[in-house]
This record gives structure tokens, sequence and C-alpha cells, in this order.
């Protein structure tokens, strides 16, 4: 492709719009491997990327996009053969680097994974970042002994991304389910996808503020922080983890050291941006086979082109996005 289109965020006077472009290798950024991308999924990062005054993006002109899936079209790395189906996601893709909201994408070989057999670009895209997130939080609290006959699982802000592929997921590998949601509408959905139960997220803020209660979870995802984090700490069963990726509910948050020292509970943390290869490698084999989370993926993501993308980002920033919308790059 001597020219290819991509969706870029320019600075007009001191606020940022995207358009879509047509560009040339020349805007191509270093890198050694070149993908022609498929698709791409749609964030909420990359909602905040495109905002008109954006806490993301430090330079302009600037593709968005923390994630992709494609074909090597051309690489300088052994490792990678044009032809191959590969993945991106995480490092600083859509971040300082150019990123997926483009037909051609350049990247650093060691950001690259083979798509395993047995998951398509659509459906690695229809996961995306949350998705990979969502695995890897079941692989840490795995590793730290979760087993189904524990107990069972809480997981907040489950109509999200991060948590629905959780519940989908975790109820394929036996465990039963609380999902937790400030959106009880959605329960019939949340039930779809494999809850045993829906609760409301506000039961997870009591008044109080005991260090300790009944233990009731044998592990926990949260996605959300904040407030509802101290309380679920203190209804863990002894050696029960937490699994925290996300901060919607807030970035602090105030609790004792109780539920640790005396029911030796864990507080794991999930970097999807800079985990290591080996283990990226590993989530992204176990969900293309026995971790693939089918009943998520039966639900559909919407499939839009670049002209799209804008409106579809001003409706995940306005909370008006239902459901999940994947980027095909094939659509114009």
């Amino acid at each position: 492709m001597d020219k290819f289109q991509a969706f870029v965020l320019e600075k007009q006077g001191d606020q940022a719009a995207g358009s879509i472009q047509t560009l040339g290798h020349d805007r191509l950024p270093d890198g050694e491997v070149t993908i022609r991308v498929r698709y791409s999924s749609i964030n909420y990062k990359d909602a905040m990327a495109a905002q008109p005054v954006s806490p993301i993006v430090k330079s302009y002109p600037f593709v968005p996009g923390i994630d992709l899936a494609g074909e090597v079209v051309h690489s300088d790395d052994p490792s990678f053969a044009v032809g191959d189906e590969v993945l991106v996601t995480g490092y600083e893709l859509g971040v300082s680097h150019p990123g997926g909201f483009s037909q051609l994408a350049r990247v650093p070989a060691g950001w690259v994974v083979p798509l395993p057999d047995g998951l398509t670009a659509r459906e690695a895209m229809s996961l995306g970042t949350a998705g990979f997130t969502a695995a890897l939080s079941v692989l840490q609290m795995e590793r730290n002994g979760l087993r189904p006959e524990q107990g069972p699982v809480l997981v907040t802000g489950a109509t999200g991304g991060v948590g629905s592929v959780v519940v989908s997921l975790l109820s394929k590998l036996g465990y039963r389910v609380t999902a937790s949601t400030g959106k009880l509408a959605e329960s019939e959905y949340l039930l779809g996808l494999g809850a045993a139960e829906v609760i409301e997220r506000d039961a997870l803020i009591p008044p109080d503020g005991k260090p300790l209660r009944k233990e009731r979870w044998a592990g926990a995802v949260d996605p959300v922080g904040g407030a509802s984090l101290p309380f679920i700490l203190s209804t863990l069963r002894y050696g029960g983890s937490a699994a925290v990726s996300g901060l919607t509910g807030g970035a602090d948050f105030a609790t004792t050291v109780y539920p640790f020292i005396l029911r030796g509970v864990k507080l794991l943390g999930i970097d999807s941006v800079y985990c290591d290869t080996l283990t990226r490698r590993e989530v992204w084999s176990r969900l293309a086979a026995d971790w693939k989370p089918v009943s998520y993926l039966e639900t559909g993501a919407r499939e839009i082109g670049l002209g799209n993308l804008a409106d579809t980002l001003a409706a995940i920033r306005s909370g008006r996005l239902r459901g999940r919308a994947i980027v095909n790059l094939d659509l114009s």
C-alpha cells in the first residue's frame, strides 16, 4: 500500500479534532514490523485521547488506537514473516506511538504477539485490551491459588469491557460469579454471560467503615477501585485475592491492614500495558483455547469504519454507547 487511510488527531487552536486522512509511508514511525491492520478495538482510553483537550496525547498530529490486529507486510525481525497474523496491545501504542486507527501501522517487534490458532483478528479485537486485562486478572488470581470449589467470585463494573469478559470467562471455568453493576437494567445481559447473581454496586459501599466483615467471596476482580475496594477486601475469604485493574470509581481508597494480616488477603495489581512478553503470549493463547469467553463473543461487537469513529468516540465519552464497537479498517 503506497497510500493508506488513518484517523488523525490535529490541533486546531488550543483544542484537537480528528479526521480521516490519506497518508504515505513517510508518516509511519520507527519500528521493525509493519502491519496491515484489519481490526482495532475501541476503548475508553481512545475516547480520552480523542477529546478536544486530551490528558493522554502529548504531540500532534497523532493516530490513536491502543489495540490492533492484522497481517505482517514487512519485517526487519526474523521472528515475524510477511503474512503472519499478529496483534498488538499495550506498551505505548496509541499513547505516544501512532496506534491502530490506521490501515498501516509500524511497531517495535517486541510489542508484537502472534495471533494464536483458535482466535480470529476480529475476535481478538472484540476482546482487545479489556479482554486481555480480564484474562490476566484471572491468571494472577489462579496463580494465587483461586479454584472454583473455594467459593464465589465477585466482579465489579460487570457491564464494562473488563467486567463482561471476566463474568463470561469465570463462569466458563466453573466459578460461581456475583456481578456488581450500577446498571441493574442490564441484569439479563449479565445472567446471559453466566453470572449466578447480580447485585447493585451501592451494596459494596456500606455507611460504616468496619475493617472486617463476614467472609463472603473467595476472590474479586475489580476494574473500578475507589470507595468499594475497602469493603471488598473486608469480605474476602481467608487467603482470597482481589485483582485490581482500574480506577473508574476513583484512584484513592482508605482501608486497614486487618484483611491482610488476619486473613492473608492479597491485593493483586494488574498491569496490561507493560506485562512481560511470556505472560502476554500465555494469556492470548489461553483466550484462544480453553479460556475463550464464548458467551461474551456471542453477544457480538458492532463493526464500524473510520468514518463512524469520531461519533463513536464521542458517544463513549458521554456514556451513550451501548455494547462494544470495533473498527474494521476495510470499511470506509
